[in-house]
């Protein structure tokens, strides 16, 4: 029965996505932005659809349960914050540089080769963020369905490829709405049927909301807390996902508007699903030793219909997200890396097919490949969240959040940041035994240098040598004349191509 009704949700996010395919006209700008046509409620939803993922609810209920609060919490804190934030500073200028792929930026402001490194760099982490996903519904498959794990995870991937292929942003935007309903209607649910069934929540001592030990005593884990908050709340900035879907917004307004909704929706749900996993915990003595936290409860405890609208908002969920990292990185990988850009004039009168919107599509097979196989060799799914901000944290973060407000710094100053961020992000994970808070078993080299107390201090000394290479590099070594003449004809050419967008009425929907 559980099985049927989260079919049935799938099945709808299935039939919306392929119908609004058409609008793609055979246009890339339609694809990949949805032609700059989104209104706030489509924007909202699906950037609260991306941050409200697998890893924000199955993730962050087994990170709870292990180690309190603000270990799970932070996974969607840490997103809201990266929103919040997002809303403040980067949503209306980034809306306004017309750009395509957050690649785009790179290539501006740093040139062509700082373009390709970046590029790699995010695709690479978000190729991460896709696995993580893709492991909450292998697990869910295994436990419901009695489907094997790998199985599973193939079967969630072609899902969602059947109608991100054909419909690009705007299936992704259209589908987030029900999936985005889905999510609210259960979370709700999820926290009045907990109150109700045992009689209120139940926090274990010193792992609650209100318990800032974990915030603030190494002890109760607060380097890694912190490291999470600081990953997701500044390192998710540079998410191709997220900046996929500010560049659909039809102005900036609307894009500063929908990160501060996205935003406050993402923390309040993942503190629900924090606080049942907490109460579950205390009450049930449920471990993460026996499989998924919330799963175990929506089997063995919970009414079937909830159980159905729960596991429904978390395939919903992992649906959006598994999108929107499939199409970003795919444009990204066939935009900045190989250089393909949307059809010039001339071949678009003569009727001749967007280089950019076929080839796009055809590297959504990669991507998917290379996500399910890490999804079947590290099943985790909060880790594999954090870990893949953890890198654009120490590499990107500086050159992309500085590089938009501060002129100075040039391709040196970004280069050596990247080069500094990622050098010194994958010595301290090899070298660290535990990733945050488990074993590291992703990549690990035995060595007497650092313990366990290293986890979560890695992530914080990275950032800090990333952002501070940056800032000491670019005071010392400004960009030159050449440099900013080729920002400003970079400029003239992705004006140019944005005039060709084919621009009907706004999507107010």
């Amino acid at each position: 029965m559980i099985i049927f009704g989260v079919s049935l949700t799938v099945l709808a996010v299935l039939v919306v996505g392929i119908a609004v395919a058409r609008k793609i006209d055979g246009d890339s700008a339609n694809y990949l932005v949805a032609g700059r046509r989104l209104g706030v409620p489509l924007v909202s939803v699906s950037l609260t659809a991306a941050a409200v993922d697998s890893n924000a609810t199955v993730g962050n209920t087994d990170l709870t349960s292990q180690f309190g609060f603000w270990a799970g919490a932070s996974l969607a804190i840490g997103l809201a914050i990266c929103l919040l934030l997002a809303g403040l500073f980067l949503a209306r200028p980034m809306n306004r540089m017309n750009l395509m792929t957050l690649g785009d930026f790179f290539r501006l402001r740093y040139g062509r080769g700082v373009e390709v490194a970046a590029s790699i760099l995010m695709i690479f982490s978000f190729t991460i963020l896709l696995a993580g996903n893709l492991v909450a519904g292998g697990f869910l498959l295994e436990h419901f369905a009695r489907i094997p794990y790998a199985v599973g995870v193939v079967l969630m991937v072609v899902l969602v490829l059947a109608y991100t292929v054909g419909g690009g942003l705007f299936s992704d935007a259209y589908t987030a709405a029900i999936q985005m309903t889905i999510t609210v209607i259960a979370a709700v649910s999820l926290l009045i049927w907990t109150v109700v069934a045992f009689n209120g929540l139940s926090i274990p001592e010193g792992m609650g909301p209100f318990d800032l030990e974990q915030l603030t005593s190494a002890d109760a884990g607060a380097p890694i807390n912190w490291a999470t908050l600081l990953s997701l709340g500044i390192g998710d900035l540079v998410a191709i996902d997220f900046m996929q879907r500010i560049f659909g917004a039809k102005s900036p307004q609307v894009a500063q508007r929908a990160c501060y909704i996205g935003a406050g929706v993402t923390a309040a749900i993942g503190t629900i699903f924090a606080l049942v996993s907490l109460t579950v915990t205390s009450v049930l003595g449920l471990t993460a030793d026996n499989g998924p936290i919330l799963f175990q409860l929506l089997s063995g405890y919970a009414p079937p219909l909830l159980a159905i609208v729960v596991l429904s908002g978390i395939v919903a969920a992992s649906f959006s997200t598994a999108s929107g990292a499939i199409l970003a990185t795919s444009a990204v990988a066939v935009r900045n890396v190989f250089a393909v850009r949307r059809m010039d004039e001339r071949a678009a009168a003569e009727g001749r097919r967007d280089p950019l919107l076929r080839w796009t599509r055809l590297a959504m097979l990669p991507v998917v490949v290379i996500g399910s196989l890490l999804a079947v060799r590290v099943s985790q799914t909060g880790i594999l969240l954090t870990l893949a901000f953890d890198l654009m944290l120490a590499a990107l973060a500086g050159p992309f959040l500085i590089g938009v407000f501060w002129k100075r710094p040039g391709r040196v100053a970004a280069a050596s940041a990247m080069a500094v961020g990622v050098v010194s992000r994958v010595v301290l994970l090899v070298l660290t035994p535990t990733l945050y808070g488990v074993p590291n078993d992703l990549l690990y080299i035995p060595n007497s240098l650092l313990g366990a107390g290293a986890d979560g201090w890695t992530t914080i000394i990275a950032a800090i040598l990333g952002f501070g290479t940056y800032a000491v590099v670019g005071a010392l070594r400004p960009r030159t004349v050449a440099e900013e003449a080729y920002e400003a004809t970079s400029h003239e050419d992705l004006h140019e191509e944005s005039g060709r967008f084919r621009v009907p009425e706004a999507v107010d929907a």
